[in-house]
């Protein structure tokens, strides 16, 4: 697991705007007018509508999206009882978590009161507002009282993810564990280590699904629930076994699953040994599980194990659920959440694993061909299917359990309507960051004598996604922010490369010679070259065409044409490429664009055009996206036939005769480009119709450049790039004083780019 330290920690969620959620208007607010129907007095009418009928409220408010995630923070993660506003940053956490896999807005509502009767009585009040509710980090065995009790008084879908999100997850891997064993769920021994809220609700699960509660042995920190036992809770009464088993030790002798929710080294290898064969093992202590994953492996080749990290094989990951549970139980407006649905959601997500594993998600993992088997039986959480697969599922089942008010006609359109609901932007990134650790390289970072750059490379080494890095600068500069800003821990994965060194006099020398052989004929003397070889720009360039870094990351404090000019002389083109381009991925709230080119080519004629079209192509399908492209400018299809336009014009017409399957067309107004109603109506003919756009070509580097950076500030959208295309080797600039986040996100590309085949 990457290592994250404090002041890392503490800086995510306090720099810029505090805390990880905001709210923000959905609605039109910008007159008076507006303001007078947002609220007084035009906010009357959908009141009156309301205490009409309740359920407009669904109609005419946020309430069916919107769910609270509530704690009085007595069981924070594996922190304890840290009290309820010290556990709001998990609160806000899992709101993001909501947002960004399933799109659903959350309020957290920290109750400071660890009275039972007071907590429930606060969310009975509070309900109205929220079409679900999503219990969190709540100690046993309180939590049990308080999810029963609110489940009899409240009609909306409700759920202790603490709970129920590992037990739906977990249960999920035993199905798929089972089939791979070839044994029947009825038939099989089960062990539990563990008798806290997860442990009681995986196991109530996983007998709902058909295993005999009579083959369970599930043990507390005093040993095994039995009937010697006389200090067992009336909660814990419902596992107590008949069995002369005393120690987990005992329990695991022959047994076939074991389920572990309690702590780290619990278990040993001799206790895995003394399982039947092909036995099932979820460790699921958290962080750590009740024995590491390769101290088991090594104790038994046959068997199948999970654990809750996501350095293995087989995560048992709370997101594969609860986003896509609450998903389809508010879009029917579900009146809880019951058993019948926890089962579709075990049963879809469980299904999944056997389906085909889309390409997109096998590179997320820098995985050749994942395949259902004994390294692959949960669904990874980055596999963009599950909204559609799991959500569906469980609004079936509301529907079919009689618990939905609001049921689904048209399932085809609804899993449509759910794929539309997320932008690509956050996901093709998180995707890139998990390839990138896969196979991490050795990255030179020009700019290094500025903080920026250094905090992005530690970042970077620290997640694993930088093997080594390559700090060109000044050593003296670099150690002073070192020392100033406390990122001695760099060090150990970094080298100083100071061109003015006597350190690089060899390496000088030899990149001077390499680049005079290169470009002797092309103007440049032996004394240039050697000359050159000081600019950190050329040397980090040079290190990557000899392959002494594998990729470099340059541009914080150099203007863009001063950083591309020694990338070109460098390395050059591609082959059969002419021209380099720029491209911006820009996340919107509508969606995620493709920019280009936005940072090279001037005036580009209409080769160039035709060439930033096929490399933006290329890249956009490269990050896992299905490009489809419009070539923008004043005019529509030959309406303006001079300037600009034409050459655009021209280019459309040479890549609709020399690539007749891409999914390109224009010239078209910007307008017409992104609606996709008007552009369909008005020239049903165009290769895009019934297509969304999310690929832009503009007609020169002026508008590319003022359309990224206008739809930045003004319209808030996150700026991912510039991705240099087109370039023989992997070479990335950022833009001038980027953010640490912008330059570890940009050399994260660099490294997916350098794990490329054509670059090993």
């Amino acid at each position: 697991m990457a290592k994250i330290t404090k002041e890392e920690a503490l800086l995510y969620h306090s720099e810029n705007r505090p805390g990880k959620i905001e709210v923000v208007p959905t609605v039109a607010h910008s007159t008076q007018r507006d303001l007078s129907l947002a609220y007084s007095p035009g906010v009357a009418e959908p009141c009156l509508e309301i205490e009409k009928n309740p359920d407009d409220a669904y109609k005419y408010t946020a309430k069916g999206n919107l769910v609270a995630v509530i704690s009085n923070g007595t069981a924070v993660l594996g922190l304890g009882n840290l009290g309820a506003l010290a556990g709001k940053p998990v609160m806000e956490g899992k709101g993001l978590l909501f947002k960004i896999f399933a799109d659903i807005d959350v309020f957290d509502i920290e109750v400071d009161t660890e009275d039972i009767d007071k907590f429930v009585q606060t969310v009975e009040m509070i309900a109205p507002t929220f079409g679900g509710i999503n219990l969190e980090d709540i100690k046993a065995p309180e939590c049990f009282e308080i999810e029963d009790r609110l489940k009899k008084s409240l009609k909306i879908p409700l759920m202790h993810d603490d709970q129920h999100g590992t037990a739906i997850i977990s249960s999920a891997g035993v199905v798929n564990a089972l089939e791979i064993a070839g044994k029947k769920i009825d038939e099989v021994k089960m062990v539990v280590s563990g008798a806290g809220a997860s442990a009681m609700a995986c196991t109530k699960l996983i007998v709902s699904l058909g295993m005999k509660k009579e083959n369970i042995i599930m043990c507390d920190s005093k040993g095994v629930l039995n009937k010697r036992r006389e200090d067992i809770n009336k909660y814990k009464l419902e596992f107590v076994s008949d069995t002369e088993s005393e120690t987990l030790e005992d329990a695991m002798k022959g047994a076939d699953i074991f389920l572990g929710l309690s702590v780290k080294d619990a278990v040993t290898q001799d206790m895995v040994r003394s399982m039947a064969p092909n036995p099932i093992i979820f460790a699921m202590a958290n962080p750590d599980p009740e024995i590491p994953y390769d101290k088991a492996m090594e104790a038994r080749t046959d068997l199948l194990m999970a654990t809750g990290r996501s350095d293995y094989p087989n995560q048992v990951n709370n997101v594969l659920g609860f986003p896509f549970i609450f998903r389809g139980a508010l879009d029917v407006r579900a009146t809880t959440i019951n058993e019948e649905m926890k089962k579709a959601a075990v049963y879809a997500i469980a299904n999944l694993a056997k389906a085909d594993v889309p390409e997109e998600v096998n590179n997320a993992y820098n995985a050749k061909h994942l395949a259902f088997g004994r390294e692959y039986f949960i669904p990874k959480p980055l596999d963009p299917r599950l909204l559609v697969t799991v959500a569906p599922a469980v609004a079936k089942a509301a529907m079919d359990s009689g618990v939905a008010r609001n049921p689904i006609e048209d399932f085809e359109k609804y899993k449509e309507q759910l794929a539309e609901r997320l932008g690509t932007g956050n996901k093709i990134i998180r995707r890139l960051h998990i390839q990138a650790k896969t196979n991490p390289k050795v990255v030179a970072f020009g700019d290094a004598e500025n903080y920026n750059v250094l905090r992005a490379a530690q970042v970077a080494v620290a997640d694993g996604i930088v093997s080594k890095a390559i700090l060109i600068g000044s050593a003296e500069r670099i150690r002073e922010i070192i020392e100033e800003y406390g990122l001695h821990e760099l060090l150990d994965y970094a080298e100083i490369a100071d061109t003015h060194s006597e350190s690089q006099h060899i390496r000088r020398l030899t990149y001077a010679a390499q680049f005079y052989k290169a470009r002797q004929r092309k103007g440049i003397s032996y004394d240039e070259a050697n000359s050159r070889m000081f600019n950190p720009n050329y040397f980090g360039a040079m290190m990557v065409e000899l392959n002494d870094a594998d990729a470099f990351v340059t541009g914080y404090s150099t203007k863009y044409a001063d950083a591309l000019r020694p990338v070109l002389e460098v390395v050059r083109c591609n082959q059969n490429v002419k021209h380099v381009a720029g491209m911006y991925m820009m996340t919107t709230k509508k969606g995620t664009y493709f920019f280009a080119d936005t940072t090279v080519n001037q005036a580009p004629d209409t080769d160039t055009i035709v060439n930033t079209t096929l490399l933006a192509e290329q890249n956009v399908r490269f990050l896992g996206v299905e490009p489809k492209i419009a070539l923008v400018s004043y005019s529509n299809f030959g309406s303006v036939k001079e300037g600009r336009a034409r050459a655009v014009h021209e280019a459309v017409t040479i890549l609709h005769r020399d690539y007749p399957n891409m999914i390109v067309d224009g010239e078209l107004q910007m307008n017409f480009a992104l609606n996709s109603t008007i552009r369909d109506k008005k020239f049903p003919f165009s290769k895009l119709k019934g297509h969304k756009v999310n690929t832009i070509i503009f007609p020169n580097l002026h508008s590319g450049n003022i359309a990224y950076k206008m739809l930045q500030e003004i319209g808030g959208a996150d700026a991912i790039g510039p991705i240099l295309v087109g370039v023989k080797r992997p070479i990335h600039i950022v833009q001038l004083e980027s953010a640490v986040r912008d330059i570890v996100n940009m050399t994260v590309i660099a490294v997916v780019d350098a794990q490329q085949p054509r670059f090993k």
